[in-house]
């Protein structure tokens, strides 16, 4: 659990001076979709690159 706390507060330190509480808040909730998106794919749920593409392509007009 310290090493969460070191990493948040290394990330709070990394910002610029004038931060805000809505910006740490912000980096923090970025922070933790990043870690969820990329345990997801650690575990294989991800969705392949072909499928996206099918799925975007309804979307998308060239």
């Amino acid at each position: 659990m310290g090493d969460i706390k070191q990493q948040v507060i290394q990330m709070i330190q990394s910002l610029p001076e004038e931060v805000t509480v809505d910006d740490i808040i912000a980096e923090l909730y970025f922070k933790l979709q990043v870690d969820a998106g990329l345990k997801e794919l650690d575990e294989g749920k991800g969705i392949p690159h072909a499928e996206i593409e099918k799925r975007m392509s309804k979307w998308l007009t060239v």
